[in-house]
């Protein structure tokens, strides 16, 4: 996670999918499952049906390997998946989302309590099912803290998902105009030093998110500042020249707000500490003042820029204008931090959002579109810090986009261990083909590259730690068609200058897909940790009670 002050901060991204499975290389445990699966019927049919149990177990091995063969498309049994999914959210009404009202609530009920047939109940169901307290991108979303002029700490229970607390901070950006490439340099290990410094096992930090929001310039600050400055006495011409000037430069301008989240889970640790400050909730707050405190020093020392943890109202009006560009990205009056959502409802590939726009009143319809970016799904190389930078600021892609990656922070020795048991099943794999004379597998060797790279950066004495991470994109659009031709230009923007082969969206599920981008810390599930790594954590306790 962090570099040496003196080293090439260039970093080896793509290629390897996951850790490598007990029967080598990193095929999907659907795969392995439906295997062993076939397997087993084919020992238990063989002797009691002879050769037509064989062929039955051997037909059910090869439909399971085809229906799980990845493609540029992704599986059959994905594309299945996606389309039962749909059907599913259509039929119980969970493709839609009302924010929820009381008085409106108890009508629905009414009217489901009076339903007769079918169809009136299925519809009144489906109006039920509608009104939610969160959209499904924020879902399970409250608030451990949300008064004004302090940090907005978010509190997650994301159901089947271990409960989390959150705090955003926004930022200035690393780079401001021209930089040379030796600051862009230091920044770079200024932030692997602040993401390494919170990877520790004593640490309470789990994961870091950055979020990246590119739209439209906004003059309002610039008109504001000419209406408060402006000589009364100035020339007509003047006046008309300026505001030529900033409607020139506002067009088809796009500029960048950096937002990072940063999550605490609510692991057993986190509440041993939390009763050292406090009582119940009272000892959750004081304890997250010091953490809040901490992250923003830390993000301060990693020279992202000017560094401020965002109150409940600016992050939930930071999420209405994400689901609402219509609304500016500050726009805090009137916002209720416990109304995070707009009316929307989905259609296959699209969250489609129904909203006014707060200025001139008039209705406005946006249509947004979510990819997964995956480290399996990019091309292998040495990245620097700017290899993104085609995503950001790219000429031919010019509409409204957020992209947010999520890292996962894990421990050295979990880090080590796993990329200890990756060598070592790669160069097993490869001396097997080599044994026997076949022609050795490209994704292993690909896979044992990367695995050494990682073997080198978790040698014994350096500062670095392990992680898992993901990206996502977020595109949005006035209507279906402008969604449609911006699809194809950001996946040959990918394609071309970041060298991700495949964007995978998130299509049957995008209005959860599109939290992935919100700076909440949604999208990222840890991985499994080894039985090894839950022995030592269990030897090592959750806190020392005799200490402070």
């Amino acid at each position: 996670m962090s570099t040496d002050l003196h080293s090439d901060t260039a970093r080896h991204i793509g290629g390897e999918s996951a850790h490598r499975s007990f029967f080598g290389g990193t095929v999907s445990r659907t795969r392995i499952i439906g295997l062993g699966a076939a397997f087993f019927a084919m020992l238990l049919l063989t002797p009691l049906f002879g050769i037509w149990g064989l062929t039955i177990g051997l037909v059910g091995g090869l439909t399971v390997f085809f229906l799980t063969q990845r493609t540029h498309r992704g599986s059959i049994l994905d594309r299945r998946t996606k389309r039962v999914r749909w059907r599913s959210r259509v039929k119980t009404g969970t493709d839609a989302f009302e924010p929820f009202d009381v008085a409106e609530w108890d009508q629905r009920e009414q009217a489901a309590a009076h339903a007769k047939g079918r169809a009136e109940k299925r519809a009144t169901a489906r109006a039920l099912t509608a009104m939610r307290g969160n959209p499904d991108g924020a879902d399970g979303m409250g608030w451990l803290q949300c008064g004004p002029n302090e940090p907005g700490i978010a509190w997650h229970a994301p159901l089947g998902e271990q409960p989390y607390l959150s705090v955003t901070f926004s930022a200035t950006g690393q780079v401001s105009g021209s930089e040379s490439s030796a600051k862009l340099r230091r920044a770079a290990e200024a932030f692997g030093m602040f993401l390494a410094s919170r990877a520790t096992p004593m640490n309470l930090v789990g994961d870091v998110q950055m979020t990246t929001r590119v739209l439209p310039a906004d003059s309002a600050m610039q008109e504001f500042w000419v209406l408060s400055a402006l000589d009364p006495d100035a020339p007509a011409e003047a006046v008309a020249s300026y505001e030529t000037v900033l409607r020139l430069n506002s067009e088809d301008a796009m500029v960048q707000r950096h937002y990072f989240t940063i999550s605490w889970p609510l692991t057993p640790a986190f509440h041993d500490t939390a009763a050292k400050y406090g009582a119940g909730r009272d000892g959750w707050r004081l304890l997250m003042r010091q953490e809040i405190a901490s992250a923003l020093r830390g993000l301060t020392e990693a020279r992202v820029g000017q560094v401020e943890a965002l109150t409940a109202r600016r992050l939930t009006a930071v999420l209405l204008h994400q689901q609402n560009p219509s609304r500016p990205i500050d726009h805090v009056k009137g916002v209720d931090p416990a109304r995070v959502g707009i009316r929307s409802h989905d259609e296959y590939s699209a969250h489609v959002v129904d909203d006014a726009d707060p200025v001139m009143g008039n209705p406005v319809q946006w249509w947004h579109r979510t990819a997964a970016i995956r480290s399996e799904n990019m091309a292998m190389g040495a990245r620097r810090q700017l290899w993104a930078l085609d995503l950001l600021t790219g000429s031919d892609i010019r509409f409204i986009r957020t992209l947010s990656f999520h890292l996962h922070l894990v421990p050295k020795g979990e880090a080590k261990a796993a990329t200890a048991k990756d060598v070592t099943r790669d160069n097993a794999d490869t001396l097997d083909d080599v044994q026997k004379g076949r022609v050795q597998n490209d994704e292993t060797a690909a896979n044992l590259s990367a695995a050494k790279v990682r073997a080198r950066d978790l040698a014994h004495g350096s500062a670095h730690h392990g992680g898992t991470w993901i990206g996502y994109v977020t595109i949005t659009e006035r209507d279906r068609d402008a969604l449609m031709r911006a699809s194809r230009a950001l996946e040959e923007t990918c394609a071309t200058g970041l060298g991700i082969e495949r964007l995978e969206w998130q299509d049957s599920y995008q209005a959860a897909a599109s939290g992935t981008t919100w700076p909440i810390g949604r999208g990222l599930t840890p991985g499994r940790v080894s039985v090894g790594s839950r022995f030592m954590n269990a030897l090592a306790g959750k806190t020392e009670r005799e200490a402070l």
